[in-house]
């Protein structure tokens, strides 16, 4: 009777924690670029009362054999990379990702972390920057005396100077994919990090080697559908409500045996 106990109490944590999962899904409904969250389960061990396959008598076998779990645990919460709707914003300065890819930002400490949000913003420097200011790399620097910034289905950036009737290439965007993109760390502020499960970063020029087209003037939304999310809380709900039945009937069972007298 206390296998059950144990084991809707390990119910209960796993759908805790999906819950949680669940609920920063919901919170960043709005991040741009965000990449909702799944709880993947495993089922624990098992206590083998009787082998299957075991000799049963010299000439048969236990066909199915007993084995008792022993509950349930959260064994992986994977990042979905599936895209996002695209908004359009009018500004020049946003730019969405239609396919596979990653932007490269450059952090304070020289290294690289990788993101969907291309909500760029100019710091003081002309520099485009994320909304931290950490500069996107390779570096694009806008000059003070552009009119007009336009940005490639690859990448390419030019801008208009005033008083010159040419416009001037001051260099190109470029994306990163990974081979196992699940296998990102994520640091917060949009941001992920390469891991020895994510693989290294391959680079390379938007629309080439299975990599997206850029679209000036859109943001990517988070791929968060609340109406998945909302199903998706009310069965972990219900979850957590019959493993917390289980233990009550196993309870009220170890009452009734405990009652018993001759």
């Amino acid at each position: 009777m206390m296998r059950s106990l144990w084991s809707a109490a390990t119910g209960m944590t796993a759908q805790q924690t999906n819950i949680d999962v669940i609920a920063n899904n919901l919170a960043n409904v709005n991040t741009v670029g965000f990449k909702a969250s799944r709880v993947d389960f495993q089922d624990l061990m098992y206590q083998t009362i009787s082998q299957p396959g075991a000799a049963a008598t010299e000439a048969t076998q236990v066909p199915t054999g007993i084995q008792i779990g022993l509950g349930a645990r959260y064994a992986a919460v994977q990042r979905l990379f599936s895209p996002g709707e695209l908004r359009q914003t009018g500004n020049s300065l946003d730019v969405a990702i239609e396919g596979d890819g990653f932007f490269e930002i450059m952090l304070p400490d020289g290294s690289a972390a990788y993101t969907r949000d291309g909500a760029f913003k100019l710091d003081g420097q002309g520099r485009l920057v994320n909304s931290d200011g950490h500069p996107l790399q390779p570096d694009i620097t806008i000059p003070a005396d552009a009119t007009q910034i336009s940005i490639g289905t690859d990448g390419t950036v030019s801008v208009n100077i005033a008083g010159q009737t040419e416009s001037q290439q001051l260099g190109q965007i470029t994306l990163s994919k990974f081979l196992n993109p699940a296998g990102l760390s994520s640091m917060g502020r949009n941001l992920l990090l390469p891991t020895a499960a994510s693989g290294d970063a391959l680079a390379s020029t938007p629309g080439t080697d299975g990599l997206g087209t850029l679209g000036q003037g859109f943001i990517e939304l988070s791929n968060v559908s609340i109406i998945e999310e909302m199903v998706s809380m009310i069965v972990a709900q219900r979850a957590y409500e019959v493993n917390s039945k289980s233990i009550q009937v196993a309870d009220e069972m170890l009452s009734m045996a405990n009652s018993l007298h001759r």
